[in-house]
């Protein structure tokens, strides 16, 4: 692997974080190889030899969250160490909120590039709503292979939310 320059890190950062393209745009230009900015050394990628031999995901169940075994936060951790998510069952959202947020999601990601740039930390009319690909993208070593658009509910959301992306809304 051949390291790349300073130079075409600081390219990088410019046309996924401070342009606002993203993981998305980065990956719509026909990539060759994966920038190195983007790539865990083998230290940091998850261990294989830990992962659990279960079929499938843990579940957790929160239907009696005041039950100290369900609430019990060593299980998630311990789901989360050793698959690196898990899935939530009986959270009581009903399942056209989970398809609404999904399609929102999708629609938002969608827009072109000038109208996803709105919202931008920079540029967001709102501390509420806010565009992100890493949670610290200039200090951070390596960058996280995904954008996201984070809705912080305050108390002040149904005035912020007029700021909000339409298609989220």
């Amino acid at each position: 692997m051949m390291s790349e320059s300073i130079a075409e890190q600081q390219k990088l950062i410019e046309f996924v974080v401070n342009e606002g393209n993203g993981v998305k745009g980065l990956s719509q230009t026909n990539l060759k190889s994966i920038p190195e900015k983007f790539i865990l050394t083998p230290e940091e990628r998850l261990d294989q030899t830990i992962v659990t031999a279960q079929k499938s995901i843990p579940t957790i169940d929160v239907s009696k969250w005041d039950d100290p075994q369900v609430a019990d936060a060593d299980s998630i951790c311990k789901a989360a160490a050793q698959w690196g998510f898990f899935q939530i069952i009986n959270h009581g959202i009903p399942i056209e909120v989970l398809e609404n947020v999904k399609k929102a999601a999708h629609d938002f990601f969608e827009l072109p590039v000038k109208e996803r740039r709105k919202y931008l930390k920079e540029n967001s009319p709102t501390p509420s709503v806010e565009l992100m690909n890493s949670h610290s993208p200039l200090v951070a070593k390596v960058l996280e292979w995904k954008d996201f658009l984070i809705h912080i509910r305050d108390g002040q959301e149904i005035e912020d939310s007029k700021f909000w992306p339409p298609v989220s809304r």
